[in-house]
């Protein structure tokens, strides 16, 4: 059994600068996106050059903290947002949704490929396999921060909190949702495939993860349990993914190979 070592969420303060873990890990994630970035856009397929990885890496900063705190706001928070409409600005309450930092990103995607003359999935298949690593940062920050924890268990691996025993549902989207599905996509995508497969394959994949650990987490408190006594609102946002990112691989793969018949 662990016990969690109650870490300060606060590395240190300079006067009312505060240098926290959870926005360090932020920082680590996109200083790995923008350097793998920078050694995929070497591939003859790449949609960006070397020039032009910064501003990707900027389109998709501001994607993920603005998708991901409306998100957020609008699918957990919206109470205290209607209470106080500021709520949307006071980052260090609340948190960031997934699933609104991806509508960001595919947002923010689709602008940036514009000003290129690319098509949104040209721009997201070459983004999906950096992407995880930085949801898997993020997630250790929440554990550092000591949130979103998972149900009671008594498995060897459950972590002692406040004298409860529980499981670290933060790590396992770590383990799963950033590092796992990292090694699948990089893997995947080592080889030119069909135009939309990598962003299929990705909200495929990270779709099913986030189903499975929802099993292990506890609902938000506003929402609870939605339907049947354990649907929760991550897994109702994750079967559109999965559904989603099936039509985009199998178009993909039937578009390849009607072409290919053509010729």
């Amino acid at each position: 059994m662990l016990v969690y070592p109650e870490i300060d969420p606060i590395i240190f303060s300079i006067g009312f600068v505060k240098i926290r873990w959870y926005g360090l890990m932020y920082v680590i994630g996109f200083l790995l996106a923008w350097g793998l970035a920078r050694q995929r856009c070497r591939r003859v397929d790449a949609p960006v050059n070397a020039a032009q990885v910064d501003d990707l890496i900027f389109y998709a900063m501001l994607g993920v903290i603005i998708g991901g705190r409306v998100g957020y706001c609008l699918v957990y928070g919206w109470e205290q947002l209607l209470a106080d409409p500021l709520y949307l600005f006071k980052i260090t309450e609340g948190g960031m949704s997934f699933h609104g930092g991806l509508v960001g990103v595919m947002t923010a995607m689709w602008l940036y490929g514009r000003t290129l003359g690319k098509t949104i999935w040209h721009i997201t298949d070459f983004v999906a396999p950096i992407v995880p690593l930085g949801l898997g940062f993020g997630r250790i920050g929440n554990f550092i921060n000591g949130e979103l924890w998972g149900k009671p268990t008594e498995v060897p691996w459950g972590v002692l909190v406040g004298g409860q025993k529980l499981h670290a549902s933060q790590l396992y989207e770590a383990l799963l949702e950033g590092f796992l599905l990292f090694a699948i996509l990089w893997f995947y995508s080592s080889r030119p495939r069909p135009y939309m497969a990598v962003s299929g394959a990705f909200l495929i994949v990270y779709g099913m993860f986030r189903f499975f650990v929802e099993f292990y987490r506890v609902p938000d408190l506003d929402l609870g349990y939605l339907a049947l006594g354990w649907v929760t609102m991550g897994q109702i946002l994750s079967v559109p993914m999965v559904v989603v990112g099936a039509v985009m691989f199998v178009m993909a793969y039937r578009s390849r190979n009607s072409k290919e018949a053509v010729v």
